[in-house]
């Protein structure tokens, strides 16, 4: 298993929401935990002979993976039709400009280039972020009041 192998199981773990995962292979035993704070550990040891009942417990969670897999490449496809709306900076995503006001846009919302879709607070500024396409929105993908990475989909567009 390489490094690129090692960094995409990472981002696969903390994408899936799991808090802990073990993957015990030949001559490597790798254990991802994630917790509140985001932490993320990798331990890289060679085995020794390991029983037969620990060699058996690792194939479990790979089935469970391979199925999210499928599931996943199969969501990709049906979405592969829309634009993906991404997050520019970094910050706590907000659907609305304030919490007496109304959302910007609901699912089903026919936008045009220019419209205001959300606002990200950053730094205690609130930047609002404008459409750069035309279309319908098909999904919001971000929670309200949640925290939001750099280039993080926030919402499907539907550009026909």
């Amino acid at each position: 298993m390489d490094l690129k192998e090692i960094q995409n199981l990472i981002k696969f773990v903390a994408k899936s929401g799991a808090s802990e995962v073990k993957l015990e292979m030949d001559d490597i035993k790798i254990t991802i935990r994630t917790g509140s704070e985001d932490t993320t550990i990798v331990q890289h040891m060679p085995m020794q002979a390991a029983p037969v009942m620990q060699q058996q417990m690792p194939a479990q969670p790979a089935v469970a993976v391979t199925t999210e897999d499928a599931a996943a490449s199969a969501a990709a496809v049906e979405d592969s039709k829309y634009i993906t709306i991404k997050s520019p900076i970094i910050g706590t995503f907000y659907r609305k400009p304030s919490p007496d006001k109304p959302v910007f846009v609901e699912v089903g919302t026919d936008i045009k280039e220019g419209d205001v879709l959300c606002v990200i607070e950053a730094m205690k500024l609130f930047n609002e972020i404008e459409s750069e396409v035309s279309g319908k929105i098909v999904k919001v993908l971000v929670d309200d009041s949640s925290p939001v990475e750099f280039d993080q989909p926030l919402f499907l567009v539907d550009p026909s």
